[in-house]
């Protein structure tokens, strides 16, 4: 990964939430040329790599997220300090479909039209979800409830 920018940043907590960001200490417009959201691709303390965006949050400066799969890696939590190194990411971002999740979207060509129009988050929200089933059973569910999911209009999990 190209070196980019790097920066010690403090892990805070967003309000009551069990979600974590660090801030980000420059200017998206100086340096990206972008006043709202930036793509990104970090690491983490030089060992945890993450894909995701610089967000504007009713924040004076801009703010990258730490899901908490991350901080799990890291090992690190709220008010642990945390060196992050980024680069913005210009690559498409595309989600991989197993090839069951492929063939319930063939057999609902409707729900595959909205599915494809959602953005990149919602789509890997959805596909995770139904990684992440232990039993074949409950893939199975998943993917039925998916489809409704999305032909309810309901963009993410």
């Amino acid at each position: 990964m190209n070196k980019g920018i790097e920066f010690t940043g403090i892990i805070k907590q967003n309000g009551d939430m069990n979600a974590a960001f660090v801030e980000f200490p420059f200017s998206t417009e100086e340096l990206f040329n972008k006043k709202g959201q930036v793509k990104i691709k970090a690491t983490f303390d030089q060992k945890v790599e993450y894909r995701g965006s610089l967000a504007k949050m009713k924040s004076a400066c801009h703010i990258l997220g730490l899901t908490q799969e991350v901080r799990k890696q890291l090992g690190k939590n709220f008010g642990d300090e945390v060196f992050v190194s980024l680069i913005e990411d210009k690559e498409e971002r595309t989600v991989e479909i197993a090839e069951d999740v492929a063939l319930v979207f063939n057999e609902n060509p409707e729900a595959k039209k909205l599915f494809e129009a959602m953005s990149y988050t919602h789509r890997k929200e959805y596909i995770r979800w139904i990684e992440e089933a232990k039993k074949s059973e409950t893939r199975e569910n998943r993917k039925i409830k998916m489809i409704e999911m999305i032909l309810n209009g309901k963009k993410g999990i």
